[in-house]
Order: structure tokens, then C-alpha cells, then sequence
């Protein structure tokens, strides 16, 4: 039989480039309670580089363990802890190992690897403490629920189980243990629910109050703390009680609301929440040797899914392609901006204004057609600090100060004079567009940035009657603007190098994901979210069912339908949209009748929620005129992916973004794209669409799939 330490160098030889986690043993004497063995997890880098476990460093932890467990067998200590270096306890698997993994049993060896290594601290002849005193995820709070005990940091800023985003399942003890340690509906709220909303992280207090740590203390002296708190366990004077789990049908009905929010996000087209919630519906008889055994199985069989890889590229998408934007200019070209003005006082101006504000510290300036909008966009920014305040996000200097920064002025002359950058959130249309950054030309400095936030229209031709068109630039938010982090930084015809390298510097100070876009007509995310629900709509209007077309796109798991997606939008500005491309690309793009007919009938959407869920307005329904070719939902999927695989190979060959990687990193942060679809190309690939559409695929084999 295989052992541990022949499956980690095994594991290790395929890993070659591990940033490997040391684990030290260092011996504590606590007071009244005898000799202590600590273990400490650092790779040696600052916090910036969080510690993970690859199968060298789950060596290096196994090597520690034989040490304590030797130490423990002997009497030698009374206990055993460990922990992380400063800010830092452990972030999990290392994900650039799992992608080099091409064999089936190779991926199951690092599950089991992690499961001997782990469990072995719950074995262990004395009590185990385990002291979460900074960032821990996945394997990280794992190797905690394996120990007797827990202490977890006030300012932990973040801890979770994300697999289930990623495309795995908790696959350490995760499924397993926590649901035992904590009951079945909380477990299901960490594993699955935070999971699949975005990520979700948990603080220290959290922590506590879910019941997985029995401890909380604040961060000046929590590892300190912890250990007196040890000490008093050990000694008897502190009894750690915690409520029993219930085992009957609270179990079931928390796998069955597991199942239902997985439907809801997902739709049943990816399988990690499903095996996750399998492993917990199956742990409900506290077998935790059989628990870790399907923790294996569906760990080494997702690793070597689609779903998984298409998660881990985006994720290395957002964390690092994301953070260093391809085709940005030297950013030591960047001008300094130390006030910001935006035009016009709206609620799009507004949210700016706000950003503006609380990520640049600056001064900003509104200006809008009459006071009175003026005033009511400052206010809105004021209640919105309010709001801050009181879910104590900011302290009340801050909030004084934040208010203070935002001003409004009717005379632009005045409120743009001084100003570093302006941005433009007015009416979409060219025309007025141009007017106005013709009148800020004239009272702005010759060196200040003049930005757009334009979500389709030409920035070229926006400056084109521009003494300096060279400092125009595109910088095209999404709605809501403090939630999706996507800027799309446009660069026209003469838009020159240091007016690009501000929009970016500023793009970064506002922890917005840049990508640098060419001037084509509604950039990338509108422009295939046009051509996709452009075909949706197409089927609908040559007599598909709503509900069909509705339900054909579900088995992509996509965060919305999408009519529930174009009344977010707003139907007026889907129609604009469509106009707009439809003028670029007539052949591609049309403009919907039943669209136009429901904008001018004033609605906000095809659906009304009387009922609590989304259903077809009978008003709506009256409007449609459609005709009798129906469709089966596979005929309209086909359909829609078609259209959107041959719009973005299009895109490519125009240049629109440098590579399909672009397009990816776009549509999962300005359009919330599920990270199991790895955007939309590694999808398209998988299901041969690329191939049948384009005559290729969009990414070389191994980049979002299994390496061949």
C-alpha cells in the first residue's frame, strides 16, 4: 500500500515550482500546564504572498506532526497548536499544482495526501488547538477543524470554504467535519451559500458565532491570549461546551435548502455544490472515515473536470491578468490627480461621485443643467456616506470628511477649472456628448484627462472637433457601479500614451479590474451581451415561447435569465444598445419590435413578480407579435452560442481586445459571469461551439482544461 509520505513525492515531482510552506516546532511552557509544541506554517514571505499547501509543504507539516506525535506518545507535551505567520494562517491547496495534474489518480493522491497529513492532528495523545489569528481558506480551515480546539483573531479579514466557487468541494475534511462540528444548515450557509455568492468571506466574529471557533480574541495579542486560553483548557478551568448537532430531520431540510440555492445560482450545470452537498447529506451519521473517502473521490473526479479548470483560469484571470492590465502604458507616464470633476448629477454621476471620493480622497465636483439636480446628487452622495456610518464601514470622521470632499457647482467654469479629471455620465447620445466636452475644453486645464463613460458610443468621434483629443478617453463603468469592479478603458483614434497611463493609475486607486479596449462600437461586454440577447429576443419574435427561450440558456448557469438581466439593464437602454450596433453591424444586429413596442409602453420588463416569482406580464404578453417558427430550448442554445462564439471571434480578429483571455476577464467582473464557465470561451470550447462556429478554439489545450 502506498504511503503518505510516497504519495506527497510523488505529488511533489509533478510540482516542481512549489512555493513551499515550512512548518516549525518551537515548545512554549505554559503556566500550570506543562510543556506546549507550536507549529507555525510561513513560506517565508510577507502576507502578500499568502501560505498554501502543495505536496512538499503538506510534507513538511506531516514531518512536524511525526515530531509531536513522538513528543505526545512520550509525555513530553501536553499539547499541540498551530498557526500562521503574521496576517496570514493558510489560504489552501496550491492551485498551480492542481492545474499541472493530468491523471486521475495523480488528483486523488492530493486528496488523500491532505486527509493523512491532516487527521493525524485528531489523533494525536494530547489535545490539539488550532489559532486562525489570520487570512484562512479552504485547506487552511480545514487543517483547524481537524484539531480539538479553536481560536480565531477579531481582525481576521477573511475565512471561508470557497471551493464550490472554484469548482471543487472542501475536499480535506471540509464536507466531512464541519457539519459535524457545527450542524448541517450552518455548514450549508459556509460551503454553499457564501460560495456561490460571490465568495463570500467571513470575519473573526463570524467565526465565533457560527460555532467554529470556541474563542475569539483582538489581533494585538491574540496569539498570546490564545495560549492562556489553552492553558486554562488544559488545566480543566475553561470547559469548551458546545450545543449538540441535530441529527434528525434539520439535517435533511439543510441539504434540501443546499439544493435549492445551488438551483438557483447554478441551475444544475455544474457539479461541485451537488458532490458537496452529497458528502454532507451522507455525513449526517457522523462516519467521518467514510466521509473523507468521498471527499477523495469527488475532489480527484472535479479536478479533473472542465468546471473546475475553467474556475481556476478565472480566477488567475481576476487575480492576476486582472491586476496587471495587458497594453497599459508605462505607468510612470501618469499624471497626479488631485481633484476630479464629473458632469451631471444623476444617479450613474452620483455612485461615481461617491467612488471618486472614498478611493482618491479627493476633492469632487458635480455639475448638472439646474441646482436642484445638483443638490439632489450631492445628497444622494451624503446619504450614502450616512449609510456607511451606520453599518460602520467608516467612522465618523471619515464620514465628515467624505462629505466634505463632494461639492456641486452650476458654473463649470468654476467647479473644472483646477480639476486633474473629468468625467462625463450624461444623456447617451453623440450630439450631446460632444457639446459638452466642447464647453469643458474651454474652461479645463490644456494637461487635465477628459473621460467618457460611455457604454457604446465612439470615443474618436466624441473628441474628434476637439482642439486636443489626445487627453479623451474611455472609461466605461458598470452598473452597479460599487459592486462590479470591470472599467473598460477605452483609447481612441489620438487618445496619446500619458492619458492612458492616468486613466489606469486612477482605474487602480479606484480597485476597479481595467481592461484596455479599442474604440468599437459598445466596447466587449455590450457588445456580446447585445448579440446574445439579440438572439434570444430574435427567437422570441419569430414565435419561440418566452419560457422556452428563457429556459434553453439555463444549463450555462448564468447568474440571471436574461429578460431578468435586461430589465437590470433597463429595456430603454437594451433598445439604445441594440440601435446603436445595429447601425455598426446591420447584418449581425437587430433591433427588436416587441422591444420597442414594450420601451414605449413604458414598462421596466417582461415580467411581473405578483406571485413572488418572475412571470410573464399579461401587458407584455398583449404586446408581442411574433410568428410561428418555435424552436426546442437545444435548437435556440445552439443558436445563441453560434451568435455569441462568432461575434467574439469577430472581436478578436478586429482587435477589440488583445486576447479571448480579455473577453473572459470582462464578462466575469462587468457582467458577473459564473467563474465555472471561466468566463464564456473555455465554455464554448468544451461544448465544441469555437470548433463548429470558427473553425478553432479560442484558448490553446491545457489553458482552462486538462492539460493533454
Amino acid at each position: 500500500m502506498t504511503t503518505t509520505t510516497e504519495l506527497l513525492k510523488g505529488a511533489a515531482e509533478l510540482f516542481p515550482g512549489e512555493v513551499v510552506t515550512s512548518a516549525h516546532v518551537r515548545h512554549i511552557e505554559l503556566p500550570g500546564a506543562g510543556r506546549f509544541a507550536l507549529i507555525t506554517l510561513d513560506n517565508g514571505l510577507d502576507h502578500t504572498k499568502p501560505t498554501t499547501f502543495g505536496p512538499q509543504s503538506l510534507a513538511n507539516l506531516d514531518a512536524a506532526i511525526d515530531q509531536v506525535e513522538k513528543e505526545a506518545a512520550d509525555g513530553a507535551i501536553t499539547g499541540a497548536g498551530i498557526t500562521g505567520k503574521p496576517f496570514i494562517f493558510a489560504v489552501g491547496a496550491d492551485l498551480k499544482g492542481v492545474e499541472l495534474l493530468k491523471r486521475h489518480e495523480d488528483a486523488l493522491a492530493i486528496g488523500k495526501g491532505g486527509h493523512d497529513v491532516f487527521r493525524r492532528l485528531s489523533s494525536l495523545a494530547v489535545p490539539t488547538f488550532a489559532y486562525y489569528n489570520g487570512a484562512a481558506m479552504g485547506g487552511g480551515v480545514e487543517v483547524g477543524l481537524h484539531c480539538t480546539y479553536r481560536t480565531v483573531s477579531a481582525s481576521v479579514p477573511a475565512f471561508s470554504l470557497p471551493e464550490v466557487f472554484l469548482g471543487l468541494v472542501p475536499g480535506w475534511g471540509g464536507c466531512a467535519l464541519l457539519p459535524n462540528l457545527i450542524g448541517a444548515d450552518r455548514a450549508v450557509t459556509v460551503i454553499i451559500e457564501n460560495s456561490l455568492n460571490q465568495n463570500r468571506q467571513l470575519k473573526g466574529a463570524q467565526v465565533l458565532d457560527l460555532g467554529i471557533a470556541d474563542a475569539l480574541f483582538e489581533a494585538a495579542d491574540f496569539l498570546e491570549q490564545s495560549l492562556v486560553w489553552t492553558a486554562a483548557v488544559l488545566k480543566g478551568e475553561i470547559e469548551v461546551v458546545r450545543p449538540e448537532v441535530d441529527r434528525g430531520e434539520a439535517w435533511d431540510q439543510a441539504v434540501a435548502r443546499g439544493r435549492f440555492i445551488a438551483d438557483g445560482k447554478v441551475h444544475g450545470a455544474a457539479p461541485a455544490a451537488y458532490r458537496a452537498l452529497d458528502i454532507i447529506a451522507a455525513a449526517k451519521d457522523g462516519d467521518l472515515g467514510r466521509g473523507f473517502d468521498a471527499e477523495d473521490a469527488a475532489l480527484a473526479d472535479l479536478i479533473m473536470g472542465g468546471e473546475l479548470r475553467s474556475g481556476i483560469y478565472a480566477f488567475n484571470l481576476v487575480q492576476r491578468r486582472g491586476k496587471r492590465p495587458v497594453g497599459a502604458p508605462d505607468k510612470a507616464l501618469a499624471r497626479p490627480v488631485g481633484k476630479v470633476g464629473v458632469v451631471g448629477a444623476g444617479l450613474m454621476a452620483s455612485q461615481l461621485a461617491l467612488l471618486f471620493a472614498r478611493r482618491l480622497e479627493v476633492p469632487v465636483v458635480l455639475t448638472d443643467i439646474d441646482q436642484e439636480r445638483i443638490d439632489k446628487g450631492v445628497g444622494y452622495v451624503h446619504g450614502e456616506v450616512d449609510k456607511l456610518l451606520a453599518k460602520g464601514r467608516i467612522g465618523q470622521d471619515q464620514a465628515n470628511r467624505l462629505k466634505g470632499l463632494v461639492t456641486g457647482h452650476l458654473d463649470k467654469a468654476t467647479a473644472f477649472g483646477d480639476a486633474d479629471f473629468v468625467i462625463e455620465a450624461v444623456f447617451e447620445e453623440l450630439g450631446v456628448k460632444q457639446k459638452v466636452f466642447a464647453e469643458l475644453e474651454a474652461v479645463v486645464r490644456p494637461d487635465a484627462i477628459l473621460a467618457t463613460n460611455t457604454s457604446s458610443l465612439s470615443v474618436t468621434e466624441m473628441a474628434a472637433k476637439l482642439e486636443h483629443p489626445e487627453r479623451v478617453v474611455g472609461f466605461h463603468f458598470f452598473n452597479p457601479v460599487a459592486v462590479l469592479p470591470l472599467l473598460e478603458i477605452v483609447r481612441g483614434a489620438g487618445t496619446d500614451d500619458p492619458s492612458l497611463a492616468t486613466a489606469f493609475a486612477v482605474a487602480k486607486k479606484l480597485r476597479k479590474t481595467a481592461v484596455l479596449v479599442k474604440d468599437a462600437p459598445a466596447f466587449v461586454v455590450n457588445r456580446i451581451l447585445t448579440r446574445f440577447m439579440g438572439e434570444i429576443q430574435n427567437v422570441i419574435d419569430e414565435g419561440t415561447p418566452v419560457a422556452v427561450a428563457e429556459k434553453a440558456i439555463e444549463p450555462l448557469g448564468l447568474p440571471m435569465s436574461p429578460l431578468v438581466l435586461l430589465e437590470l439593464v433597463g429595456p430603454a437602454i437594451g433598445l439604445h444598445v441594440s440601435q446603436t450596433l445595429h447601425g455598426a453591424f446591420p447584418d449581425r444586429f437587430t433591433v427588436s419590435e416587441n422591444l420597442a413596442a414594450v420601451v414605449k409602453a413604458g414598462k421596466r420588463g417582461f415580467y411581473v413578480y405578483d406571485s413572488g416569482r418572475p412571470e410573464l406580464d399579461p401587458e407584455v404578453a398583449a404586446l408581442l407579435v411574433q410568428g410561428d417558427s418555435v424552436l426546442t430550448e437545444q435548437q435556440v442554445r445552439d443558436r445563441v452560442l453560434d451568435a455569441v462564439a462568432q461575434e467574439i471571434g469577430l472581436m478578436l480578429d478586429e482587435g477589440v481586445v488583445a486576447e479571448a483571455q480579455d473577453i473572459d476577464l470582462c464578462l466575469i467582473t462587468g457582467a458577473g459571469w459564473p467563474f465555472h464557465l471561466g468566463g464564456v470561451t473555455p465554455y464554448l470550447d468544451r461544448e465544441g461551439v469555437s470548433q463548429r462556429v470558427n473553425g478553432k478554439p479560442f484558448l490553446a489545450p491545457g489553458v482552462a482544461s486538462v492539460p493533454a
